[in-house]
């Protein structure tokens, strides 16, 4: 099959187009044809280069979230048939969907959502599953509260609003002067412009604050948890400071359950995904390149 690979964290450079081994689904594997995947801007530099013992693993294939079609089933597997559309998130220490292929546990992928096509699709398991566990797995968002997320415009961040609003929570949306109709059109309740000096001090008490962008943003988050809320951050840990909130930073896991749900709020009209723009695989360093840059909102997508 043709993947892209890299051997190194040295970004866009280290990125190869070439022939790569078919994978092999194991135990509990699907075997699935990418149609479509979703990019991070900042993913050739995660630490994944060695397994989970130390061992290297390169050369590797990035990119875990994707959408397609089954095409072979590993020993063992049910629940999943052969033609089945779907969409998922793979380990983040195996071979990702820079590929024409891919070989993912069947309890990491869900039936794709059925009201659109494999490139919204794929724009959807990284940040669905970071939004979701943030708010509801760690913040424990419900109905009545309030929540507000930095970043709205991003790609997890867009996601993250429709997913409170979807809970009918209030939603603060934040980000740049420039995405304020974006992000209330997205569903936010309020816009609060990160590029005004001292932006949090009008901002109400919130019950989860979700922070994508870390830095000086979230250090000023802190004062503007209600007591007993949640500070939850993606970007770095919370900075200490207040007994009477809790402070949670976490990396997002796979979960095929998560995404059952969270197709069933694409095809019920409650949650629309954002795509930036779209890429042939063999135009990977041109895509990262163009996703790193910024401007880009919402997911960046190749396709094989």
């Amino acid at each position: 099959m043709r993947a892209i690979r890299i051997s190194a964290p040295v970004g866009v450079d280290g990125l190869v187009y070439e022939e790569a081994p078919d994978p092999t689904p194991a135990i509990g594997d699907v075997l699935v044809r990418v149609h479509a995947r979703g990019i991070t801007a900042d993913e050739l530099f995660w630490p994944l280069h060695a397994d989970r013992a130390g061992r290297d693993r390169t050369p590797l294939i990035p990119g875990q979230e994707f959408s397609g079609v089954v095409v072979a089933l590993g020993y063992g597997t049910a629940g999943v048939a052969v033609g089945d559309e779907v969409y998922g998130l793979n380990d983040d220490y195996r071979d990702g969907a820079a590929a024409e292929l891919i070989a993912v546990e069947a309890r990491d992928v869900a039936p794709a959502p059925t009201t659109i096509d494999h490139v919204q699709a794929a724009s959807l398991p990284q940040a669905a599953l970071t939004s979701w566990q943030a708010l509801f797995d760690h913040g424990h968002l419900g109905a009545g509260q309030t929540a507000l997320i930095h970043g709205a415009a991003g790609a997890v961040g867009s996601i993250a609003v429709q997913l409170a609003k979807a809970e009918d929570a209030r939603v603060i949306g934040t980000g740049r002067s420039s995405v304020r109709s974006l992000i209330l059109d997205l569903g936010a309740d309020e816009f609060v412009d990160l590029e005004q000096d001292a932006w949090f001090t009008g901002v109400e008490q919130c019950d989860v604050v979700f922070d994508t962008i870390g830095g000086d943003v979230l250090a000023q988050s802190v004062s503007i948890v209600r007591s007993g809320g949640v500070l939850v951050s993606v970007a770095s840990p919370p900075p200490a400071g207040r007994d009477d909130i809790r402070s949670i930073y976490f990396i997002r896991h796979p979960d095929g359950a998560q995404l059952v749900e969270i197709a069933r709020l694409v095809d019920s009209g409650r949650l629309r995904p954002q795509v930036g723009a779209v890429y042939p695989l063999a135009q990977a360093r041109e895509a990262f390149t163009a996703k790193g840059a910024g401007g880009i909102p919402g997911r960046v997508i190749l396709q094989p």
